[in-house]
């Protein structure tokens, strides 16, 4: 079983709380998966597009019997069967589920980056991933999540929430 595979998850359509709740639900559910860690749950300015909801972020750990190849395609599986509708990058979502970290795998191709290109650009992705797996050593940069600044990135994480996943 592969452990140390981290998950971001969001969500600013509908009932974002709800939505979040879903994709734990399905991952605690899985046979297959086994759900390790989860953050706190971070209300946070939109990324990308900005005229938007706010959104709902949070990280999970796990741990699963997929491979790097069947795990991506299962995650984007899940979105649909919670509710995601297909729209504009960065825009606003149902459920967001993006694959942060596969172990300390590094790969990259035209549908799938891991590390996801994109955890060092974004607080609300490195905050709670600091309070689940301050530990974890980022594969690429050879150094504890712990000790990566977010003091020069873009403040989008309003605050925390009091909901539990």
């Amino acid at each position: 079983m592969t452990e140390n595979i981290f998950l971001g998850l969001g969500s600013n359509k509908g009932n974002r709380i709800d939505y979040l709740k879903a994709a734990v639900s399905k991952i605690r559910a899985d046979a297959d998966t086994k759900l390790e860690k989860i953050s706190s749950v971070y209300e946070t300015e939109p990324y990308g597009l900005k005229e938007q909801n706010q959104f709902l972020n949070a990280v999970i750990q796990i741990s699963s019997e997929r491979t790097l190849m069947e795990l991506h395609p299962w995650i984007k599986n899940l979105e649909k069967e919670i509710g995601r509708q297909e729209g504009p990058k960065w825009g606003p979502r149902e459920i967001d589920i993006d694959l942060l970290f596969y172990n300390n795998t590094v790969y990259s191709s035209e549908k799938l980056t891991v590390p996801h290109r994109e955890v060092l650009l974004r607080d609300f992705v490195l905050v709670p991933l600091k309070e689940i797996a301050p530990e974890f050593e980022h594969p690429v940069l050879k150094i504890k999540v712990s000790e990566i600044s977010t003091s020069e990135l873009e403040k989008l994480i309003i605050g925390k929430i009091s909901a539990e996943l």
